[in-house]
């Protein structure tokens, strides 16, 4: 073999054992990572059988719309975006001028409804004095046709004394006429009194008819008098309409109305989250709900804060599956249903009193949620 053959053997065998160190590196490499990947999934496993976690979760709040009670047009917004707001705080007003007019309306139908319940109980008094008088009145008539009733006895037994003395001539012609136009003056006399005691009587029972017409108008009155303040008690609740206030203490959203905008009843304008507390809605799939109960503790971290770990505990879980309370919810009935595993919503409260971060969060904002199982 020639010296040149000879050289490019060697450099040949040398080419062949130069991959030996690589060969070995690439097996450790590949040890390690079945190791490390070994203890994490060890560690997972063992982490899954104390802990559930879940990311499909978010902070909530209480949200409350402001709603106008009334129609109309915006006369005024006195809040701006994310103002916040103290209870009974004025957000904005309507236009009133025809809330004031009604009141004033409804004002003066009340005052002429009192001033005719004043002139009805003025007439009911006039008539209670006038059936006082007359039944005065017929109490004395009625003594006077006693005292007549008397005299016409009185007169009408001298007359038939008379009567008798005259037939013997004992008593003189003008005696015996005198007797009997005695006799007749009583009696006339007593039947004038008693048509004064009917007329008194007449006059008596129209005094009462009247004043049961006048006790009539008075119920009348007072119940045209409800009616009208009724009517004044409406219009001021209408003009109250016309001032939207804060319901409660918080934060004003997006303000997404100006002055001279018309708005409806019942529309709703804009919100206010309220400065109560926040709490995580966490959606667990259904297989991890088995170990989870009310009262656990949860660790939640916020993804606006990251490394800052919340103290929480589990308090409620929902009463029906997200997919439930949904606009339609699914149903096998067609036969086409494929399983999905469902998620139900979990209510998590913060607990640490003393952690000034739960102040800044917001609703909407996405967290993990870690629950630590008994």
């Amino acid at each position: 073999m020639s010296t040149q053959q000879h050289s490019e053997t060697k450099t040949h065998q040398g080419h062949q054992a130069e991959p030996k160190p690589k060969n070995k590196r690439f097996t450790y490499v590949l040890i390690a990572l079945v190791v490390v990947g070994g203890a994490f999934g060890i560690t997972k496993y063992v982490h899954s059988l104390y802990h559930e976690e879940t990311d499909d979760a978010q902070i909530e709040a209480n949200i409350s719309p402001v709603i106008p009670r009334a129609s109309g047009y915006i006369a005024e917004v006195r809040v701006k975006d994310n103002q916040l707001v103290k209870k009974g705080d004025t957000l904005l007003m309507l236009d009133n001028r025809d809330e004031k007019i009604k009141l004033d309306e409804a004002v003066a139908a009340l005052s002429g409804a009192q001033s005719n319940l004043g002139m009805a109980q003025a007439s009911t008094t006039a008539s209670q004095a006038n059936i006082a008088t007359t039944q005065a009145n017929a109490s004395t008539i009625d003594a006077q046709i006693a005292n007549a009733r008397v005299n016409v006895w009185r007169t009408g037994e001298d007359f038939k004394r008379y009567e008798n003395l005259i037939k013997d001539h004992s008593i003189t012609q003008q005696q015996y006429e005198q007797a009997s136009a005695a006799k007749q003056s009583a009696e006339h006399q007593l039947q004038a009194l008693i048509d004064q005691k009917n007329a008194a009587n007449k006059q008596t029972a129209a005094a009462v008819s009247q004043s049961t017409a006048t006790e009539q108008q008075i119920s009348i009155a007072k119940a045209t008098i409800q009616q009208r303040q009724a009517d004044v008690d409406n219009a001021k609740l209408l003009l109250s309409y016309t001032i939207i206030t804060a319901p409660e203490d918080g934060l004003i959203s997006k303000v997404n109305v100006q002055p001279g905008q018309y708005v409806q009843a019942g529309q709703s304008l804009f919100s206010v989250v309220l400065d109560e507390s926040v709490w995580v809605v966490a959606n667990f799939k259904e297989t991890q709900l088995g170990k989870m109960k009310v009262g656990q503790k949860v660790v939640v971290q916020v993804d606006a804060y990251s490394g800052h770990n919340f103290e929480a505990k589990l308090t409620s879980f929902s009463p029906a599956t997200g997919s439930r309370f949904a606009l339609l919810p699914p149903d096998n009935a067609t036969g086409n249903f494929v399983k999905v595993v469902q998620r139900l919503p979990v209510k998590i409260e913060f607990t640490d009193v003393n952690d000034k971060l739960v102040k800044n969060l917001r609703p909407g904002m996405n967290v993990n949620v870690d629950v630590h199982l008994d």
